[in-house]
């Protein structure tokens, strides 16, 4: 670029301008600073402005610097060089094995749908099964970069998979469940109606009780179904409230055994136990589990229902049947929802299927632990192990 030139041109007006002004009669002094300003300015207008200074290069993007910017990605990421991997971060070697690197892609992955995917050579995803385990989901996207490079992102669908099926399999059960109440409540009032002048009053009773013995399991089945999305939609709020559970246990237990099983309660308590919580779920959950014990241990026998510390910062709850036992292969379904191990005793006896559900909602919004331990002909013992509050203010 060419040195500026000095604007002569505006010198020379700006002169001629002043010598007018001085033959006018104005002070030679404030002729000169007018020529000074005017001379400075075409200097500043003139002048060449400051070259911008070229930013300094950066580091090339290298196969290292690479694999250090995907390394410690949570999504598995695997960079290929012409269908060999050259690049493998930390989740992709967990998901697949540290001996990927190096090979062909397809020999390390031995799935049609991925390797159909990379044999066209082109940008596009795939969604594959039994990647690293039999029931996992995968989607597969791979991104094609120039030099033969290609991006492959691994991005797991099983969490995704599995609550779009329980949910599924909820609204099935919650329908069937709500069905067959409904079904004989509308088949009872349907006789009623029909042979209302001759039904025996005996027989119009046994229907009235039937129905009425529906509906009520109807009811107790909507409210555990709202209890349950309510817990759910505060589980993730820890509880402000201090309670002392050696109370409250006490009372709900009572709660639950009212009427003729409330001799055969067993409570014992080893002190006071504070324990942030909420009242109304706390409630319930002891309330659900003494229920439980009725229902499914012995009719002669104690349930047994113990409060006791468990180290310096925690409280074990424990309550114990003696009846039939659970079989060793249930216990782990027992608190999915509308599980049971004998439908027809269940249901004869009042049960929704929800109440342990219920339980390890509450347990797990209370931030403790639930175990279910039983011996076939000998009883079962339910565990929830809750965290101590060090405030000694519990209501």
């Amino acid at each position: 670029m060419s040195e500026p030139s000095f604007p002569w041109s505006g010198f020379v007006l700006a002169f001629v301008a002043c010598i007018i002004l001085a033959t006018l009669g104005v002070d030679l002094i404030y002729v000169g600073l007018v020529l000074l300003v005017w001379v400075g300015s075409l200097y500043l207008v003139a002048a060449r402005p400051p070259e911008a200074k070229a930013a300094p290069a950066g580091p090339a993007f290298t196969r290292d610097n690479m694999a250090d910017l995907f390394e410690h990605s949570e999504t598995p990421v695997v960079i290929t060089e012409r269908d060999r991997v050259i690049i493998a971060n930390l989740s992709a070697r967990t998901l697949l094995g540290s001996h990927i690197v190096g090979q062909d892609v397809r020999m390390a992955l031995r799935q049609p749908e991925a390797i159909r995917l990379l044999a066209r050579d082109s940008e596009g995803g795939a969604v594959v099964r039994g990647l690293n385990r039999r029931t996992d989901i995968w989607r597969i996207n791979r991104k094609t970069l120039p030099g033969g490079l290609a991006v492959i992102e691994f991005v797991n669908k099983t969490a995704e998979a599995d609550i779009s099926r329980a949910h599924t399999d909820f609204v099935a059960n919650a329908s069937h469940e709500l069905r067959t109440p409904l079904a004989s409540i509308i088949g009872y009032v349907e006789t009623l109606r029909e042979d209302v002048e001759s039904l025996e009053p005996n027989m119009a009773d046994k229907f009235l009780g039937t129905i009425q013995r529906e509906a009520k399991r109807l009811q107790d089945l909507v409210s555990d179904l709202m209890s349950l999305s309510r817990i759910e939609a505060e589980k993730h709020d820890l509880p402000s409230d201090t309670l002392d559970l050696s109370k409250l246990a006490e009372r709900a237990a009572s709660d639950a055994a009212n009427g003729e099983r409330s001799g055969l309660l067993d409570f014992e308590s080893t002190g006071a136990f504070p324990v942030r919580g909420d009242r109304q779920q706390l409630e319930q959950l002891v309330r659900n589990l003494v229920d439980n014990g009725f229902k499914y241990g012995a009719s002669d026998q104690p349930l047994a229902v113990r409060l006791h510390p468990q180290g310096e910062n925690r409280v074990r709850l424990t309550v114990t049947d003696r009846g039939e036992g659970i079989a060793a292969e249930h216990i782990p379904h027992l608190t999915r929802r509308f599980y049971r191990t004998d439908p027809g005793r269940s249901r004869a006896s009042g049960g929704t299927g929800l109440g342990l559900a219920i339980v390890k909602h509450i347990v797990e919004r209370h931030r403790g632990r639930l175990d279910i331990d039983s011996t076939l002909g000998e009883g079962t013992r339910v565990t929830v192990v809750l965290p101590l509050e060090k405030d000694d203010t519990a209501e």
